[in-house]
C-alpha cells in the first residue's frame, strides 16, 4: 500500500510542488526564471533552491523577482523567509518597497523580514507599518513582532 500524503520538506511544510530532484543552481534558475516554463516546473526550481541553500540560491530566487507572476514572487518571498538567511533581506526591502508590486508580493516580503529576524530591516518594516493597504500595513506590524521574537531566539544559547 502506497502513502499519498505530501512529502513534508525539512522546513515543516507540504510545499505546492515537489522540489527538483537537479542541484545544479544554475539550471534551476534558468528554469525558475523562464517565464515559458510550465508554473509547476518553475515551483520545483523554487524550492529546491531553497532546499540547496546559500548565497547562490538567494541570488537564484532574487533574480526570478523579475518575474511577471505575482504568485511565484509571493512563494519567492515566503521561501526566502523559510531560509533564514540575511542575504534575502535586501531583496526583500526592494520588493516591500516597491508601490508598484502586488500587494501580495509586498504583504509576503514583511512577513519573510520578521521571520529572517535580521534587525537591519527594522526601519523598513517601521516604514511601512501604516502602508495605505491595510494587508501591508498589518504584514508590517506582524512582522516587527516576530522579528523580535525570531532574533531573540537567535541570541538564546540555552538551548
Amino acid at each position: 500500500m502506497t502513502d499519498d500524503k505530501p512529502e513534508i520538506s525539512e522546513f515543516e511544510s507540504v510545499d505546492p510542488a515537489p522540489p527538483s530532484k537537479d542541484s545544479d543552481v544554475p539550471r534551476l534558475r534558468a528554469s525558475i526564471c523562464d517565464e515559458d516554463e510550465r508554473m509547476f516546473q518553475r515551483m520545483r526550481a523554487l524550492f529546491a533552491l531553497r532546499n540547496i541553500g546559500g548565497e547562490d540560491s538567494i541570488e537564484a530566487l532574487a533574480a526570478a523577482f523579475s518575474s511577471e507572476s505575482a504568485l511565484l514572487k509571493h512563494e519567492i518571498a515566503y521561501v526566502m523567509g523559510q531560509m533564514q538567511d540575511s542575504r534575502a533581506v535586501p531583496h526583500l526591502i526592494e520588493r516591500l518597497r516597491d508601490m508598484n508590486e502586488d500587494v501580495m508580493v509586498r504583504h509576503e516580503a514583511a512577513e519573510a523580514l520578521g521571520a529572517i529576524g535580521d534587525r537591519t530591516a527594522l526601519g523598513v518594516l517601521n516604514e511601512f507599518k501604516d502602508d495605505r493597504d491595510i494587508v501591508v500595513a498589518e504584514s508590517c506590524e506582524v512582522a516587527l513582532d516576530l522579528l523580535e521574537w525570531v532574533s531573540s531566539k537567535k541570541l538564546d544559547y540555552s538551548e
